[in-house]
């Protein structure tokens, strides 16, 4: 009994050697937790990298990556729409927030309403992808009148420019569904254009805006039953618009403007109106991509701010600034200068007067 117990004892001794022996030195465990640590860190980075949405996306030839800007962009469920100093979008008008899209009119006569965004874009390029929808029970050529996209230096400012200010500073881009123009035959409704304007041009409705487009395209996109997008892509001064409106998640070519400046620090948004004839107009959402380009030191020299929009060969007539508004002090004082001069100029037609009463007295005598 006491022979099996120590050869057991040693079987067990000899046992746990050779454990040891196969067992990895500390030099090796060391390194392996060391990879295991790396790998882990990497994995983790990659992971936080594909979850926040916000990570560089290649777009086109390879040399521009896209960045998407939350605090230009709005998605479901609208949490950061409102009337508040803390809100990213304003409403305004007959615009409201439902659960699964921004109706900026709804389906009835004379209403107007739009959407903007409260920060200012500082960004040198960019890409501003628009999901909406345009729907309503007007038959053919019965429903209206449309929705604008804008990038412009005012913003919240009603008018009759799709539910927007005539004469704006900036860029528009139209979904028009109504043709005013009635002789027009050769332009098939709904429509897709654009303008640029330094704040002295006038969109012309009774034209459907023609004489003053950059471009256009027509676009079927009223009473789809799926998803219509339009892209406005903003790149070296080099405007693009597409449109994906088919169903076949492809973009579409509409219009191609090279030479288009537009300042810095203007607004995104959105607005509708509708007259006698009305639609619903919604948007699902707004999504701003920062582009990031590289530039040669020629393009750098050609490419700096500028700081009224404008389009090369195309003459837009100049806009005369106003004068600035006197201030209280400079108001007292053409007042007070005013007022010494007249006294000087009297004390003085008194004194030629009485001279002149006296040397006519001298000739009497």
């Amino acid at each position: 009994m006491a022979w099996a117990t120590g050869r057991a004892f040693n079987e067990g001794k000899a046992v746990g050697k050779m454990a040891a022996a196969l067992r990895p030195s500390g030099w090796w465990q060391r390194w392996r937790r060391r990879l295991s640590a790396r790998n882990g860190s990497r994995m983790l980075f990659l992971l936080l990298l594909l979850g926040s949405g916000q990570g560089p996306r290649p777009v086109g030839a390879g040399q521009t990556f896209e960045y998407l800007k939350r605090e230009h962009s709005l998605s479901k469920p609208y949490q950061g729409v409102g009337t508040g100093s803390s809100s990213l979008w304003n409403l305004m008008g007959n615009a409201m927030v439902m659960t699964q899209y921004i109706r900026l009119t709804p389906d009835m006569q004379s209403k107007q309403g739009a959407l903007w965004n409260r920060v200012p874009c500082f960004l040198r390029d960019w890409e501003l992808q628009v999901h909406f929808k345009i729907h309503g029970q007007g038959k053919k050529n019965l429903h209206g009148d449309g929705l604008a996209i804008w990038y412009t230096k005012d913003r919240m400012q009603p008018g009759p420019v799709f539910g927007n200010m005539d004469k704006f500073v900036g860029l528009g881009v139209f979904v028009d569904t109504y043709p005013n123009e009635e002789k027009q035959q050769e332009r098939v409704f709904p429509y897709i254009s654009a303008m640029v304007n330094n704040g002295s041009l006038s969109y012309d409705h009774e034209r459907d805006g023609r004489p003053t487009e950059l471009g256009g395209c027509t676009a079927i996109v009223r009473n789809l039953h799926y998803d219509t997008f339009l892209v406005i892509r903003y790149v070296k001064r080099h405007l693009t618009i597409m449109m994906d409106i088919d169903g076949k998640h492809e973009w579409r070519d509409c219009i191609e403007v090279p030479g288009v400046r537009l300042p810095r620090g203007y607004y995104f948004g959105t607005s509708s109106i509708t007259g006698d004839l009305s639609d619903n107009h919604d948007v699902i959402s707004l999504k701003l991509f920062e582009l990031t380009v590289e530039r040669t030191p020629e393009e750098e020299k050609l490419h700096r701010d500028v700081f009224l929009p404008s389009v090369d060969n195309m003459k837009l007539p100049e806009v005369t600034a106003p004068l600035p508004p006197l201030s209280g002090l400079a108001l007292f004082l053409i007042v007070f200068f005013s007022l010494v001069f007249s006294v000087f100029a009297i004390v003085i037609g008194i004194i030629l007067y009485n001279k002149w009463q006296e040397q006519s007295r001298k000739r009497f005598y």
